[in-house]
């Protein structure tokens, strides 16, 4: 049986796909599966997300029939966006990101620290500010995010 993690990576390329096909310009940033029955997809596009953006990827969602699967919310990015691909990653480099792993790196499956630099392969992430640079490949993060420092204290 697939873990929750799979099941949200194939789910994620079936709505991608299907949002891609009829909305190119908008992008799909991330799908988290919020219950067995329900999930979340956070979007992206060039003019940004309002909520007619959001009602138009619902309403593709619905004739491709996800809703007879799924309940299904969607969301623009907001101040802390997912982050998945390596493109996510080298758009934030110098920005603190929080980022949790499918199986531990150096003893930790969660990191927060700044993007000291992303490639094709893996991002570097210095630990909250201090110590050694951890390496974190790509396939192995479940969950990214951008920390919003205007939050922090």
């Amino acid at each position: 049986m697939p873990t929750i993690y799979e099941q949200e990576r194939t789910l994620e390329r079936e709505v991608a796909d299907a949002i891609h096909e009829r909305l190119p310009e908008v992008e799909v940033l991330a799908l988290e599966l919020v219950s067995p029955a329900r999930f979340c997809v956070y979007i992206d596009s060039p003019q940004g997300v309002d909520l007619a953006v959001c009602e138009r990827v619902s309403h593709r969602l619905r004739d491709e029939g996800f809703n007879n699967r799924y309940a299904i919310d969607v969301s623009s990015p907001g101040s802390e966006r997912p982050l998945r691909t390596p493109a996510h990653f080298a758009g934030v480099v110098g920005r603190r990101v929080a980022v949790r792993t499918v199986e531990p790196i150096d003893g930790a499956k969660r990191f927060r620290g700044q993007v000291l630099a992303a490639d094709d392969n893996a991002v570097s992430l210095e630990p909250n500010g201090a110590g050694a640079a951890v390496l974190i490949p790509y396939e192995k993060i479940v969950r990214g995010n951008l920390i919003d420092e205007g939050s922090e204290r």
